[in-house]
């Protein structure tokens, strides 16, 4: 659709949240890139989302039926006036320096799969999608409205993720989590379906990790806590070893049977209760200044004391101030520093503490018994995804009907007339030379259209490739499926339909590659 405002720009968001790019102030001008990314923890949730309980999100989702069905008219255009540049041009694949063998029958590419998401509905859904040759081979093409929210009018769908050869919940290659989704300006703002593209950013893959332990007879250590050693003694099995140990929540009053003295005693111990732990450095604090040298027993609970020594300025330290052998950590502070004013020369004091605490008694037995065995279920990374599975390359401005085109995707549904051909599970193709075409009702003026039965559900974002060669399973994207049309209206689809891939579609294509995206775990 020709625009007066912003012919060229594009448009950038994050699969989470997303934000608008001001349009570029002329059509040449490169669009630029405005990069949100997401988090690694928040990627994880995603790919969790999708792989939880073998993959049952992935194999309940369904085809997106949204602005599947277009109205196209044949016209002579072959190239959208305005464009960025005229001139045809490829951007090279991951196989061009590769094998230059022929096979004779049709290989399907490995970059092909499909794009989950959520949709408008709050349901799980899939287009077609792509892997694309970039910089950091971390790229996916597909519909725009594969990725941007055209119902809600928000900006991207939620919890997006490319599997490329995706089949009945199996992930080959992995599960690539998107980062940042680029598409053109006027499709973003206008729905501009001459601009119903996007280009997406994806982190490495994931795989689900599942590593099993298994069980039998395993010698384990177990440990048992008994107020009284007559109790312990009772229960302690033979080859048990029974040892004393302090119960520091129990603080006791001298002479408590059972009990036993701990010296050099904390303030957190003292404390026990860690609420209390400023009120009680305040009260050890104010009975030693009052003790004198020499050992004394609080009387008021018995449950604690103080020791009382002289120390030699060096020892108090540098400051004036009194002070404790630790700043802030009361399970350190186990030292009082002070001085008294006094006639004469000044003198310094030290003052350390002890309590009394319940002791109890620890039966410690290893023996054998069964366990079950464990499932442990993590991510794990599997890598890049051109890395994984190639990149194909990308086509513009290439003169309509020159040469044909191979389109893959995933149609799935029914034709008009009610004959569901097509089940969306398994990769298919058609080919056949484009030509130039309109939709009056999406107000699309530079449209191109293939002679195909693919069905408009599920064949959304399908890749459009040129120069496809069979040996390398690569070429050129050249296109992605926006809607079908039966166009003889003899009750069956006969007729997919593209944008024109041109020179501004270079430039988002440019704004997207040059992003890396990283690993999520």
């Amino acid at each position: 659709m020709k625009r007066t405002l912003a012919l060229g720009g594009a448009v950038v968001g994050m699969l989470a949240y997303a934000a608008v790019a001001a349009p570029a102030a002329t059509a040449k001008s490169a669009p630029a890139p405005k990069t949100l990314a997401q988090t690694n923890f928040a990627a994880q949730q995603v790919a969790a989302f999708w792989l939880a309980e073998k993959a049952a999100n992935l194999e309940k989702a369904t085809p997106y039926g949204v602005e599947t069905i277009l109205k196209p008219t044949k016209h002579k255009s072959t190239v959208p006036s305005g464009a960025a540049t005229t001139k045809p041009g490829l951007v090279g694949s991951s196989g061009d320096k590769k094998s230059t063998a022929t096979a004779k029958n049709v290989n399907l590419p490995r970059t092909v799969g499909k794009v989950f998401f959520i949709g408008a509905d709050g349901k799980p859904h899939w287009c077609t999608g792509t892997a694309l040759q970039g910089r950091y081979k971390n790229l996916v093409a597909t519909a725009g409205h594969c990725v941007f929210d055209i119902k809600r009018n928000k900006a991207t769908l939620d919890k997006w993720v490319f599997v490329p050869g995706y089949y009945k919940g199996k992930t080959p290659w992995g599960i690539y989590v998107g980062k940042t989704a680029y598409t053109h300006y006027d499709f973003s703002v206008y729905e501009d379906y001459d601009r119903n593209y996007a280009f997406v950013t994806v982190y490495n893959g994931v795989q689900v990790d599942v590593t099993k332990e298994k069980g039998g007879r395993k010698l384990v250590t177990k440990e048992k806590v008994f107020e009284t050693y007559s109790q312990a003694r009772r229960a302690a099995k033979r080859g048990a070893k029974i040892e004393k140990v302090i119960d520091y929540t129990t603080k006791v009053r001298r002479g408590t049977p059972g009990s036993t003295k701990v010296e050099n005693a904390s303030v957190a111990q003292i404390a026990v209760d860690p609420a209390t732990i400023n009120t009680a450095r305040k009260t050890l604090e104010d009975f030693a200044k009052g003790a004198g040298v020499g050992s004394k027993l609080y009387d008021g609970d018995s449950t604690w004391g103080v020791k009382v020594e002289e120390v030699s300025k060096r020892e108090f330290g540098w400051t004036h101030r009194d002070h404790w052998n630790h700043p802030s950590d009361a399970t350190k502070q186990t030292a009082f520093y002070f001085k008294k004013d006094q006639k004469g020369p000044d003198k310094y004091y030290k003052a350390t503490f002890w309590a009394y605490f319940d002791v109890d008694y620890k039966v410690t037995v290893k023996e054998w018994e069964y366990q079950k065995g464990k499932v442990s279920v993590a991510l794990k990374d599997v890598g890049r995804l051109g890395d994984n599975v190639g990149g194909q390359g990308l086509a513009y401005n290439q003169k309509l009907g020159a040469q044909p085109v191979f389109v893959f995707g995933y149609p799935s549904g029914s034709h008009p007339d009610g004959n569901a051909h097509f089940t969306g599970q398994t990769l298919k193709w058609s080919y056949g030379k484009p030509f130039a075409a309109q939709a009056t009702a999406q107000k699309a003026e530079n449209l191109q259209g293939i002679k195909s039965a693919f069905t408009g559900e599920g064949a959304l974002g399908s890749a459009w490739l040129l120069k496809y060669s069979n040996a390398t399973r690569l070429g050129y994207l050249n296109g992605v499926t926006i809607g079908v049309a039966d166009t003889d209206g003899n009750g069956r689809y006969d007729t997919s339909l593209s944008p024109y891939f041109d020179g501004e579609t270079l430039q988002v294509y440019q704004a997207a590659e040059k992003n890396w995206s990283g690993k999520i775990v």
